[in-house]
C-alpha cells in the first residue's frame, strides 16, 4: 500500500476519527454501566479500584499498539540507505507541489471579484503526493497528542503544554534515530508536521474526549468564568503564579509522639528544629516533597483544640496498605464534600484529623 496514496490517507483519517469520537463515547457508556466515576469522585461499584486499573491497562495497551505502529512505519518498514539524508528547507516540496498564478493574496481577491470556482482555477496541484505526505505526517501524530492526556494523568495535569512538548520531543527523537540508522530523511518538514498533528490531537482531547467524559463541564466552565472575571480586581490574583501555599502549622504536646508519628510512620523528614530560650517547648519544621508541617510542641500535657491537616496524593490504595502496615487505623475511602474527589481520613497525635485527597 502506498503510504501517500489516497486509500492510505482515507484509512488513516477514518481510524483517527474513530479514535477521537468513538473511544470516549464507549468509555463513558461502559463506565456509567459499571458505576465508575471518571471525574475522580467515589465510584458506586464495590470493585471500582480493580476496574479502574483494568481501564487504565486497556488505555495503555491502545497507546502502546499505536506506538508500535508508528515505530514500524518510521523505522522497520524502511530499508537502510547507504548515505545520510538530510532535508532542512522547510516545506520546500509543499511549495513546489502547488502553483498559484497570482499568489495567495491574488486568489483571495479573485474570490470576491470572480467567484470561488474561478479563483480555485488559478490553483494548480502539480505533485499531490507531496501534499499527501505532509497530511500523513500531521495525521500520524494526532493520536499521540490525543492519547497522551487521555491515558496518563501527568499529561492531563498540564494539558495545554505537556502533550505538545512531548510530541515535539518524540518527533525530534524519531528524526535523529532515522538519521543515525539511515532509515529515511532527517526532515524538518516531518518535525513541524508531527508537532502540528500533536497540537491538533491535544485540542481534540480537550474539545471532544474531555467534554464527553465530563458531562458537567459546562457548569464548571461557567463557574470558572464568573470567578475569573471577579478575580481580576482582587488583591492577590495578579500574583497567584508566584504564590504557593505549602506550610501548615500544628500544635502538639509531646515531641516524641510527633517524631514517631510524622517521621517514623508517615515519612516526613526533620528539616529544622528550634528551641526557644524562654519556653520549654520545641518548634519543628517537617518536610515531605514540597509540603511542610510546622509543629509547635509545648512538651507539657494540655488540652488542645481539634486540628486538621489536608494533603493530596495520586493513588489512595497503596497509601491505605502502608497505613495498615505501620499500625495506623484509617477509615474506608470516602468522598471529599468540597471537590467530590475520593479521600481517606485518619487521626494523628493531639487531635489532628488528617485527610488525604486523591488528585
Amino acid at each position: 500500500m502506498n503510504a501517500n496514496g489516497l486509500m492510505t490517507n482515507v484509512l488513516v483519517t477514518g481510524l483517527v476519527l474513530v479514535m477521537v469520537f468513538v473511544l470516549p463515547w464507549i468509555d463513558r457508556r461502559v463506565c456509567r454501566r459499571l458505576g465508575l466515576n471518571l471525574q475522580g469522585g467515589v465510584s458506586a461499584h464495590p470493585q471500582a479500584e480493580t476496574l479502574l486499573k483494568l481501564r487504565q491497562a486497556i488505555l495503555t495497551g491502545i497507546f502502546l499498539i499505536y506506538v508500535a505502529a508508528v515505530a514500524w512505519l518510521v523505522f522497520f518498514s524502511r530499508a537502510a540507505t547507504k548515505d545520510y539524508q538530510v532535508h532542512i528547507a522547510l516545506y520546500e516540496d509543499l511549495q513546489n507541489a502547488v502553483r498559484i498564478d497570482f499568489g495567495f493574496l491574488g486568489v483571495i481577491r479573485s474570490i470576491f471579484t470572480e467567484g470561488f470556482p474561478a479563483a480555485m482555477s488559478h490553483i494548480k496541484v502539480l505533485k499531490p503526493e507531496d501534499i499527501a505526505q505532509v497530511y500523513m505526517n500531521i495525521m500520524l501524530f494526532v493520536p499521540m497528542g490525543y492519547l497522551l492526556p487521555y491515558t496518563f494523568a501527568w499529561f492531563r495535569a498540564k494539558v495545554a503544554v505537556r502533550p505538545a512538548v512531548a510530541c515535539f520531543l518524540i518527533s525530534f527523537l524519531i528524526e535523529n534515530l532515522q538519521l543515525i540508522f539511515r532509515r529515511g530523511f532527517y526532515d524538518m518538514d516531518d518535525l513541524v508536521s508531527n508537532t502540528i498533528g500533536g497540537i491538533l490531537g491535544e485540542l481534540l482531547f480537550i474539545s471532544v474526549a474531555y467534554v464527553v467524559t465530563h458531562p458537567d463541564w459546562r457548569k464548571e466552565y461557567r463557574a470558572y468564568q464568573r470567578w475569573k472575571r471577579n478575580a481580576q480586581t482582587r488583591t492577590l490574583y495578579p500574583f497567584a503564579r508566584r504564590i504557593g501555599l505549602s506550610r501548615t502549622t500544628l500544635l502538639a504536646t509531646d515531641e516524641e509522639e510527633i517524631w514517631d508519628f510524622y517521621v517514623m510512620k508517615l515519612g516526613f523528614r526533620l528539616k529544622k528544629q528550634l528551641v526557644p530560650l524562654d519556653s520549654p517547648g520545641t518548634d519543628l519544621l517537617l518536610e515531605m516533597g514540597r509540603s511542610q508541617v510546622e509543629v509547635h510542641c509545648s512538651n507539657r500535657r494540655e488540652s488542645l483544640p481539634e486540628q486538621t491537616l489536608t494533603m493530596s496524593a495520586r493513588k489512595l490504595g497503596p497509601i491505605l496498605k502502608r497505613l495498615e502496615l505501620n499500625g495506623i487505623e484509617a477509615g474506608p475511602i470516602g468522598q471529599d464534600p468540597y471537590t467530590g474527589l475520593r479521600c481517606i481520613r485518619f487521626s494523628g497525635p493531639d487531635r489532628v484529623r488528617i485527610t488525604v485527597i486523591e488528585n
